[in-house]
C-alpha cells in the first residue's frame, strides 16, 4: 500500500469488500465465458486469495475465501465450484441482504434458541414464533426460514404438539443452533423418524442401493474422494450438483460459527426450493448417514 492511502485506509471497508467481491465475481465470469478455464486462469483466481489472504479471518471475508481456495485446491475450477462462488458472491454483495437480511437470519437463530432454552416447546411459543415469522416475510426463500415457518405450520395444524412433534422441534432447533442435545437442554437424541414435513430428516432411513447422493458443507469425517467411494462400495451413486433426481443430500457438520449464511450453501437452498415442489429430496446430516454407512457394513 502506497503511505499516502494509509490514513484514510481504516474507513473504507465497506467500499473495499464490495470491490474485492465485485472484482471476484467479474473474474469468475470472465474465465468460464467461454466454457473453459485454464491454468493461467486459475492462477488469476490464486492471486485474488493471496491479495485477500490477510482479511480472511474477519468477516464477511471468513465467508468467501474460503470458499474459493477450496475450489481450487485441485488446480481446477469445476462447474459446481464456480456456480457456489458466484452465488456468495451475489449473496454478500445485496445491500438488502447484507444490511436486513443478515441480521434477522442472526435474530432468528436466536429466536429459536431462546425458545429451547428450558428443554421444552410450547404451543404459545410458536404461536409467538409464527408471528415473528409473518412479521419477517422478507426472509423467505433464505434458509432456514422456509423450513421453520413449514414445521411451525405442520405441528399447529391441530393447535397441540404431541410427543413426536415435540422430539421433532427439539432435534430440529438444537441441530440447527448446534446445541448439545444432552447437555445443554436435555434433549435426547430422536428415536424415530419424524413425520413432520419441511425438516431436515430425523434418523432416516437411507438405501444406498440404486440410490443417487449429493455431499454439501465442510465433513468432519469425510473428503469428498472418500464419501464418493463409500457411496459407491454400497451401490449408490453420487454427483456434484442438486437435481430432481437426487435421493439424498448429506450436509457436512464443520461449518464455521461466525458465518453468517455461506454455511448452508446453494445446494441446501436448492434442495429445499425441489423439496417444496414436492420432490423426495431428503436434507440428511453426515451424522446420520455416518450411522447408515455402519449399519450397511454391519459394525
Amino acid at each position: 500500500m502506497h503511505p499516502d492511502h494509509a490514513s484514510y485506509y481504516r474507513f473504507t471497508g465497506k467500499s473495499r469488500f464490495d470491490k474485492a467481491v465485485n472484482t471476484l465475481l467479474g473474474i469468475v465470469e470472465g474465465i468460464a465465458i467461454d466454457s473453459r478455464v485454464n491454468d493461467r486462469e486459475i492462477e488469476c483466481l490464486r492471486n485474488w486469495v493471496r491479495e485477500h489472504n490477510e482479511c480472511r479471518g474477519r468477516h464477511p471475508f471468513n465467508e468467501l475465501v474460503p470458499v474459493v481456495a477450496a475450489a481450487l485446491t485441485d488446480g481446477v475450477l469445476a462447474e459446481e465450484e464456480r456456480l457456489d462462488i458466484q452465488w456468495l458472491c451475489e449473496r454478500l454483495r445485496s445491500t438488502e441482504y447484507y444490511d436486513s437480511v443478515i441480521a434477522d437470519i442472526q435474530r432468528l437463530h436466536a429466536v429459536m434458541g431462546g425458545i429451547l432454552a428450558d428443554g421444552v416447546v410450547t404451543e404459545d411459543e410458536l404461536d409467538g414464533l409464527s408471528t415473528w415469522l409473518t412479521d419477517h416475510g422478507h426472509l423467505r426463500t433464505c434458509w432456514p426460514y422456509d423450513e421453520v415457518e413449514s414445521l411451525v405450520t405442520a405441528v399447529m395444524a391441530d393447535r397441540r404438539i404431541d410427543e413426536q412433534e415435540q422430539q421433532a422441534l427439539k432435534t430440529f432447533f438444537g441441530e440447527f443452533l448446534g446445541i448439545d442435545d444432552n447437555q445443554a437442554t436435555g434433549v435426547q437424541p430422536a428415536s424415530t423418524r419424524a413425520t413432520v414435513t419441511g425438516v431436515c430428516a430425523v434418523c432416516p432411513e437411507i438405501a444406498f442401493e440404486g440410490s443417487l447422493f449429493c455431499f454439501t458443507g465442510a465433513s468432519s469425517r469425510y473428503s469428498r474422494a472418500e464419501f464418493e467411494k463409500i457411496v459407491g462400495i454400497l451401490g449408490g451413486m453420487s454427483r456434484a450438483g442438486v437435481s430432481r433426481d437426487i435421493d439424498y443430500l448429506i450436509i457436512g457438520s464443520a461449518g464455521n460459527p461466525c458465518w453468517a449464511y455461506a454455511c448452508y450453501g446453494r445446494k441446501i437452498e436448492a434442495a429445499v426450493k425441489l423439496r417444496q415442489q414436492g420432490c423426495h429430496l431428503l436434507l440428511v446430516h453426515e451424522n446420520d448417514f455416518a450411522d447408515a454407512v455402519a449399519d450397511a457394513n454391519g459394525v
